[in-house]
């Protein structure tokens, strides 16, 4: 049986893909800005994370001709409708964990 939301967690979901798409989501980012904003993940990581994120249409990586190399990572159309939706995954994540912490431990 074919499940669309397991396609979408599938593209997105993971360790970093959500911290990620959030940076991204909030400005084009370079690479360093990124590894500094995500400090615990590696070099190694992060390149991967992007480009499979590149790799699904989600993110573009523009590269500029100039010495040293300039590369940028910004969300292309298709991850743009993507805004929407992890806006609403913070609004709801920020409820359930409002809710968690005002219930007495049982």
């Amino acid at each position: 049986m074919f499940c669309p939301t397991e396609t979408a967690l599938g593209i997105i979901g993971g360790k970093w893909k959500g911290m990620i798409l959030w940076c991204i989501c909030r400005k084009t980012m370079r690479f360093n800005e990124l590894h500094r904003i995500v400090p615990d993940i590696s070099q190694r990581m992060l390149t991967k994370q992007l480009r499979e994120l590149e790799e699904h249409g989600i993110i573009v990586r523009k590269v500029y001709a100039q010495v040293p190399p300039k590369v940028e990572y910004s969300l292309s159309s298709h991850g743009e409708r993507l805004k929407p939706i992890l806006d609403q995954l913070e609004d709801w994540s920020r409820d359930y964990l409002t809710e968690r912490l005002d219930q007495p431990d049982s």
